[in-house]
């Protein structure tokens, strides 16, 4: 398990006084944390994290258009913070790739044990599934005891089909959480990403669903 003091939290929340205090909060508990305000600097932060406090509404917009986009540069554990409380906003935020859903005004106790919550799934970065073996905080991949070199986007697919193996996900699902739509309109990339994984993973299962996407299946 990785030493407290060792976790790297990103923190990008606009609002200044709740900002600080968060920051100075979490330093308190141990953490490392890094605070941002907007998402100019976010790609460069992203990657030297370990977990993410995301707030939803930046001065750049609804955040959540980009977080596909951040979690293909790396698959991270996200804690969304937001006002809006309609249980719409909370699957958005979801299905978006996000772990967690806090309301504002909430108690910074309980957003430190949602984070120590993740970081026990998390363990040591791990993800298992069909006998695959993903850590997120490092973008490396086991299977059968040998790593995978993947890219990131290979990893972020990935990511997605391990955390819900067993479920199908469609070609705009998966475009979504992966590339954002507005980067790739055609879902012929995704089943090009899914022909390389299958490639590089000779012996993992994932099964084409006519009509509707694909599957990572579990092991019989």
């Amino acid at each position: 398990m990785i030493a407290r003091n060792e976790i790297s939290l990103l923190l990008i929340e606009d609002d200044k006084l709740l900002g600080q205090g968060l920051q100075a909060f979490l330093q308190q508990e141990g953490f490392t944390c890094r605070w941002l305000r907007d998402t100019c600097q976010v790609v460069n932060l992203w990657v030297q994290a370990d977990l993410v406090i995301l707030d939803r509404q930046l001065p750049d917009g609804d955040s959540l258009r980009f977080l596909p986009q951040w979690l293909a540069k790396k698959a991270l554990p996200v804690i969304v913070l937001t006002a809006r409380v309609a249980v719409d906003d909370r699957v958005a935020g979801l299905e978006a790739g996000a772990r967690d859903y806090l309301t504002k005004p909430f108690a910074h106790v309980e957003l430190l044990a949602r984070i120590r919550a993740q970081l026990r799934i998390l363990g040591e970065g791990q993800l298992e599934a069909a006998g695959l073996r993903l850590f997120p905080a490092r973008q490396t991949v086991l299977w059968q005891g040998s790593e995978v070199g993947l890219s990131a986007t290979e990893f972020g697919l990935l990511a997605i089909l391990v955390q819900m193996s067993g479920r199908v996900f469609t070609r705009d699902e998966l475009l979504n959480q992966v590339w954002g739509y507005q980067h790739f309109p055609t879902t012929r990339t995704v089943d090009t990403h899914i022909l390389q994984l299958r490639q590089k993973l000779t012996g993992v299962t994932i099964s084409s669903v006519r009509g509707i996407g694909y599957r990572l299946d579990k092991p019989s």
